[in-house]
């Protein structure tokens, strides 16, 4: 953020204590004195109506809600790189893009190369990213259909995960893309979503990790998926 504010000076940070306070997780503590971060008083109303796209919400997952919107791009990072790339795109696109961070993700520390570093550095909006046919889409709006398909018609399955609600949901989303597409034919089993608890994110941190899916969830939607017991 701080490299894109100095590269162009329309960019600005808007947020509750993001100046003085250094932001939720000191955020913005590495460009303290930095023009452009601008307090608003602690009251939703304030950002949200002065920010095209901020909503003010705790620690659910509004990638669907978001995505719904004509018009507007939704990314959902994953990792440090993916954070660094779709970050400084966003700012430089000229279309509104919602940009949702994971908050649980905040202290996990990632491996970021020199290339990832270089202030040059950006990741298209919209592209996934593979991994032994594990996608990263990154982006939630557009949707990279064509790599989804593409993985299914090799590997015949399809699992999806997300931390949002089962209903309405970008699994949901996918799935019906892949069935109204010739990728359907090659699936060997129905496709499994993971989601999120179908219930209100607590606030209490003892029970909010019992609304998210969890790494065994996966692992037992993979199981159910190749049948294995």
């Amino acid at each position: 953020m701080d490299e894109e504010m100095e590269k162009d000076e329309r960019v600005f940070l808007l947020g509750e204590e993001v100046a003085m306070y250094d932001g939720a997780y000191k955020v913005s503590k590495t460009f303290y004195m930095s023009a452009g971060k601008i307090n608003v008083p602690i009251v939703f109303r304030g950002p949200n109506g002065a920010a095209s796209g901020v909503a003010a919400q705790h620690s659910q997952c509004f990638a669907a809600w978001y995505a719904n919107c004509p018009g507007l791009k939704v990314i959902s990072p994953y990792s440090s790189e993916d954070c660094r790339g779709l970050l400084k795109s966003a700012i430089r696109d000229p279309d509104p893009v919602v940009f949702l961070e994971n908050e649980l993700l905040y202290g996990v520390p990632f491996e970021v190369s020199d290339e990832v570093m270089s202030k040059d550095f950006v990741l298209p909006i919209g592209k996934g990213g593979i991994e032994c046919e594990v996608i990263n889409l990154r982006t939630i709006r557009p949707l990279d259909e064509q790599c989804i398909l593409e993985s299914v018609m090799k590997t015949h399955h399809l699992v999806t995960v997300e931390q949002g609600w089962p209903q309405c949901g970008i699994g949901s989303e996918i799935c019906a893309r892949v069935i109204e597409s010739p990728a359907f034919d090659y699936l060997d089993a129905p496709v499994v979503r993971v989601t999120g608890a179908d219930v209100p994110m607590p606030y209490t941190k003892s029970l909010e990790p019992l609304t998210i899916p969890l790494s065994q969830d996966v692992v037992m939607a993979v199981k159910k998926v190749l049948n294995i017991q």
